[in-house]
């Protein structure tokens, strides 16, 4: 089966399309390499998964377990990898992180007002 409907009927992806985008960006990796689209997947192949939302630190490495070509419920979906427990623990440890410490930029929302750009342009230099 094609490596980018596995990713989609994994739920790794929303799309098909998102997942072959992937794949050909090089956020997918088999056994360490780079593939195309429609590498032909097999159980035991392992698979190193990096969304567009995630950084490298939420890196997910997983075991193909079996195949399927049909997008079901979540449960269906995580029964066909098994993600190794180094990538878990990462994951754990790279939410606590931003737990801990959240970006300052999430905060802002929407445009600054006249104020608050005046403010910035005193604070970074400008006038």
């Amino acid at each position: 089966m094609r490596i980018d409907k596995w990713l989609w009927a994994a739920r790794f992806f929303k799309t098909r399309g998102l997942a072959r985008a992937a794949v050909e960006a090089g956020a997918v990796l088999v056994g360490g390499e780079r593939v195309k689209p429609a590498r032909e997947l097999r159980p035991g192949d392992e698979l190193s998964v990096r969304s567009a939302d995630r950084d490298a630190a939420m890196l997910r490495v997983v075991r193909v377990v079996a195949l399927s070509d049909r997008r079901g419920p979540a449960a269906e979906a995580q029964a066909l990898y098994d993600e190794t427990q180094e990538s878990i623990a990462r994951r754990v440890a790279e939410i606590a992180r931003r737990r801990e410490a959240p970006e300052p930029a999430h905060s802002i929302r929407g445009r600054p007002t006249k104020r608050e750009r005046r403010d910035l342009d005193r604070w970074s230099g400008g006038e």
